[in-house]
């Protein structure tokens, strides 16, 4: 990797409080039912500055598509907005898709963030498609529908070129430039600065976590949807790393979802939400994140109930404590340098309210 200008404080982060590791955040701005697309942003934005405020570290959001409960399909776009309406947490992807873009599109998407937010951008790519197989070939178009993950390191590679401008003398795109962009520096009068975002790979099996320890790139962990796959994966990041000019020795967060409420009936109304989402998405029958009402009164056949248990086993949730308990736990288990709480839950309010309480539970500081 030809770039050398990303220190390692744009990659590891602090852990404030009593935290064991940093906390930061990722959100797919959610839409419960009952709610628009305009009210999940809006959220979005106060969970960022509330994050902020608190002492999480970063706050990402995800590329979903052809979901209707998740407003997130377009990271670049929700990320500039973040970046007006904050100031100093870190901003970033949790992640582009890259299969479904360009790598030029995206070199540009991300340079134009780090120009809004210099220093404080974080580019996480992911190599599923974020949706279904027929969404993906809309999404992709023409020639570009039969490539898929397996494209994934040579389209990373590319990446990477853009975002550094090195491309070899000789190569095709070696007069092509992502802009804003280092570019902007080597031109007569130009003043860019060369920095650009730390990438970061993103996945739910070994292949991202092999793929990241090689490059000695950090990695991010979905352990909030394949909880079985995270320990083999991040040991096999860690076996396969080797340092690089972006890190020294590896460096690796997972994805939780953690949610915290006053007391555990409150909890579990919540969560109990996000689960049958996710229960209604996994049998094709995608939605809007229903009340906790709707939740209560579903008629769980035995199958779906048996799912349903098995995705809240992997909820941390409850009262304050108990969370703080559980996420304390997880670290130690899996012996993760970071921890990205989402919650995927009905309501607004209750979503504010449960990583206020996860802040307190941890003593961050209040803005």
């Amino acid at each position: 990797m030809a770039d050398e200008t990303i220190a390692a404080d744009e990659i590891r982060g602090p852990a404030r409080g009593t935290a064991p590791v940093p906390l930061s955040v990722l959100d797919l701005a959610t839409v419960g039912s009952g709610r628009t697309a305009t009210e999940a942003l809006r959220t979005s934005a106060e969970l960022a500055r509330r994050a902020e405020a608190r002492g999480f570290h970063r706050f990402w959001v995800a590329e979903h598509h052809s979901m209707p409960g998740v407003a997130s399909s377009s990271p670049a776009v929700i990320l500039a907005h973040l970046a007006a309406h904050t100031g100093t947490i870190r901003l970033g992807s949790g992640g582009v898709m890259l299969p479904n873009h360009a790598p030029l599109v995206i070199a540009e998407q991300f340079g134009t963030l780090e120009a809004l937010a210099p220093g404080r951008v974080d580019l996480g790519l992911g190599r599923a498609p974020g949706t279904d197989g027929a969404t993906a070939a809309a999404l992709r178009r023409g020639d570009q529908a039969h490539e898929g993950a397996d494209e994934f390191p040579r389209q990373l590679a590319e990446l990477i070129r853009f975002l550094d401008d090195d491309f070899p003398q000789g190569h095709p795109y070696a007069r092509i430039h992502a802009v804003p962009g280092p570019v902007q520096s080597s031109v007569p009068g130009g003043v860019q600065s060369p920095g650009r975002p730390p990438v970061w790979l993103l996945g739910s099996s070994g292949f991202s976590a092999r793929l990241a320890g090689e490059l000695g790139l950090p990695f991010a962990f979905a352990h909030h949807f394949s909880a079985h796959n995270t320990v083999p994966a991040l040991e096999l990041y860690r076996d396969a790393f080797r340092p690089s000019a972006v890190l020294d020795r590896p460096y690796a967060l997972i994805g939780v979802q953690a949610f915290a409420a006053d007391d555990d009936r409150a909890a579990r109304r919540q969560v109990l939400t996000g689960a049958l989402a996710m229960l209604r998405l996994r049998t094709g029958r995608p939605g809007l994140v229903p009340t906790p009402e709707e939740a209560e009164a579903h008629p769980f056949g035995e199958i779906e109930r048996d799912f349903v248990d098995s995705w809240l086993a992997n909820v941390e949730y409850g009262t304050p404590d108990a969370v703080r308990e559980g996420l304390n736990a997880l670290a130690k288990r899996t012996g993760a340098d970071e921890l990205m709480i989402t919650s995927n839950a009905h309501g607004a309010e209750e979503r504010l309210h449960s990583y206020e309480l996860i802040a307190d539970a941890y003593e961050l500081p209040k803005g």
